[in-house]
């Protein structure tokens, strides 16, 4: 995975999260990851294909999602509804567009999907094909993982 597809979602997080949330925001030390995928709760999955291909993942636990969701609402949620859910499926979104900007500003086209958001526990997403970047991201509501998996198109 080449680090020019990496920074652009790592700096789009950072700035719409801050932007947001408010608050103090704190990327975590970079991991990779080989094998499946378990997910925390609460994934907005985007898809990319054109010149890469692969999918981008914000995940977080659903106690964050909620934060999150009365946080960007500036009203407390009581469950996780039709709101909350478009609230980070909108998040996922605004991370992508910035991203995405930044990407085509250094020439790459490609298409995205529209974010998927799934809920649930014991889940996990499986992409034995290419490694994935996880960078989490420490908010005041919780941690948010970008989890990135895009590889030149082959």
């Amino acid at each position: 995975m080449r680090v020019e597809y990496i920074n652009p979602f790592v700096e789009a997080a950072y700035n719409i999260l801050t932007e947001v949330l408010g608050g103090n925001i704190r990327r975590g030390e970079l991991y990779l990851k080989s094998t499946s995928v378990p997910v925390m709760g609460v994934a907005a999955l985007v898809g990319l294909a054109g010149d890469v291909e692969g999918r981008v993942i914000f995940d977080m636990h659903l106690d964050t999602a909620m934060k999150i969701a009365s946080r960007m609402n500036q009203e407390e949620l009581k469950s996780f509804d039709e709101l909350a859910k478009a609230t980070i499926t909108e998040l996922a979104n605004l991370i992508t567009a910035q991203a995405v900007t930044k990407l085509h500003d250094l020439g790459f086209r490609f298409d995205l999907t529209p974010p998927a958001l799934f809920t649930g526990e014991n889940m996990e997403i499986s992409d034995h094909e290419v490694e994935a970047l996880i960078v989490p991201m420490e908010t005041d509501q919780g941690r948010v993982e970008v989890n990135v998996a895009i590889r030149d198109r082959m």
